[in-house]
Order: C-alpha cells, then structure tokens, then sequence
C-alpha cells in the first residue's frame, strides 16, 4: 500500500459519506478525523507509558491495559461511524459506563474539584480527556452539516467521563492522592 497519493497536495482530501466527495482539509469533518486521531495517538501514549511501568503479571493491570486497547479499536472505528459505514459497537458506550461504574468503586467518593494530575500516567490520562472533549466540540460542529451517527457523539462524551476516573484510578494504583482546587 502506497503511502502517499499526492492527491491532496492542493489542500483538498477526499472523504466517504454516502458516496465519496472531495472537500477542504479545513472541513469541520476532516477536522473530527483530526481530533479523534490525536486522541487515539494520546491513548496509545498512555498504553505505552502503562505497559512499560506495569508489570504484565497483575491481571488487574491486564484489564486495564486491554481497556485502552479497545478504546483505541472503537476510536478508530468512530472515524468509520463518521462516514458511510458504521463500524462502533452498539454496546460501546455501555461498556464505558460499566467501567466508570467499577471503577468507582474504588474510589473514594469525590466530594470536590480536582486539579488534574498525579502521577504521570493520571497526567497523560487528563491530556486524553481534555483531547476528547475537543474532538467532541468538532463533532457537534462537523454534525450541523453532516450526519453523524449518534452513538459516536454518545461514546465520545462518556469516553471523557471515563478518562476523567481512569486518571483518578491511576492515581489511586499510584497511591497519589487527588490535588483539590485551591479556594485561595
């Protein structure tokens, strides 16, 4: 497979909704695409930084590990979800609430606002978050002139939820208690 086409060497790209088209690479669309491989990239950073200080003998960890794995699988596949074929998994969003859910039973309950941050792979699982929630904005953007599939906009939206308590969880592993804001 070539790598380069040299098709979008003007500043156009082509793109498959129900048949394909060409558009601006500055399209809110191709600016989704954007937001949601960058997001996936932050995800595999913070597999990369787990899987090197974890070690493979905790199944805890496993679970953990495999989690993002399949994050940056649905990820990919909302990119598909954008197009003319839907490739996201009903049960996606589903699955992030059950693991928001268990995870936060370990948690302590939060009764304020926290900082984020912590330990390293918390701080990175923050970046995730805050990536997340632009490629959300992009897509409410890019969805006022092209139909996007709902559970997208839906797994998204709780794929930030579920990074925020991640990153709390990856605290609580580290044993870095969550920084409240300051009301100084």
């Amino acid at each position: 497979m070539k790598i380069y086409t040299k098709t979008g060497d003007a500043g156009q790209t082509q793109v498959y909704v129900d048949k394909a088209i060409r558009v601006s690479k500055h399209d809110p669309l191709i600016e989704c695409y954007g937001a949601i491989d960058e997001l996936n990239a932050h995800v595999g950073l913070l597999h990369a930084q787990l899987q090197e200080s974890w070690s493979q003998q905790n199944s805890e960890h496993g679970v953990s590990l495999a989690w993002l794995t399949r994050i940056q699988n649905n990820l990919f596949s909302a990119g598909f979800a954008m197009s003319a074929s839907s490739r996201l998994p009903e049960s996606a969003v589903a699955e992030l609430e059950e693991q928001i859910d268990a995870m936060q039973q370990t948690l302590a309950p939060q009764t304020q606002f926290i900082l984020p941050g912590g330990s390293v792979q918390a701080s990175q699982a923050h970046v995730c978050r805050t990536v997340c929630r632009r490629a959300e904005r992009q897509l409410v953007s890019a969805s006022e002139q092209t139909d996007i599939a709902a559970p997208v906009l839906q797994y998204v939206n709780r794929l930030s939820d579920w990074l925020f308590v991640f990153a709390r969880y990856l605290n609580l592993l580290a044993a870095v208690p969550d920084t409240p804001v300051s009301s100084k």
